[in-house]
């Protein structure tokens, strides 16, 4: 029943996501070389649509015969953790920064959180800020916040703007 009444929910959402995003132009923009703005909003809406939609058919076709705690007190301990580190890190970006609140969480949540070895902690942590200013940035001209960070980024502007 849960799921049946949190996949019904999240897609209403995703409706009401999708309308709104058609306020924008969603194909691609002629004279700004990329998406429009509600492109991302509206094509994100509609996998998460039909990922809940999903979600909801295999919950009407089999039976569950699960019988015991939604959450064992391990896991509850786990999601309380990451929903914390992921509160403090939307709370990081307006100071800090996209670019260093994201390394920071994949750091905490790789290596601390997972208990991953230094090595592919390093390599996602770098690349993920790397792949996403090129992306956002440079690709799409849409910019993220970076706080406290921005003036070092005027060298980068320099040279892809």
């Amino acid at each position: 029943m849960a799921d049946r009444l949190i996949a019904a929910s999240i897609m209403a959402l995703s409706l009401y996501f999708m309308w709104h995003a058609i306020e924008l132009p969603i194909g691609w923009n002629g004279m700004t070389g990329g998406p429009g703005g509600g492109a991302f909003p509206f094509w994100l809406s509609v996998v998460m649509f039909l990922c809940a939609a999903g979600i909801l058919i295999r919950s009407l076709r089999g039976k569950s015969n699960y019988s015991g705690n939604f959450f064992d007190p391990e896991t509850l301990a786990s999601v309380v953790s990451v929903a914390i580190a992921l509160i403090v890190t939307i709370g990081l970006i307006p100071w800090v920064g996209a670019y260093v609140a994201l390394p920071l969480f994949m750091v905490w949540y790789l290596k601390i959180f997972g208990k991953h070895g230094w090595t592919l902690t390093a390599i996602l942590s770098t690349a993920t800020p790397v792949f996403l200013f090129f992306f956002f940035e440079v690709t799409l001209k849409i910019l993220l916040p970076k706080g406290m960070t921005e003036p070092f980024f005027l060298p980068l502007y320099a040279r892809f703007f």
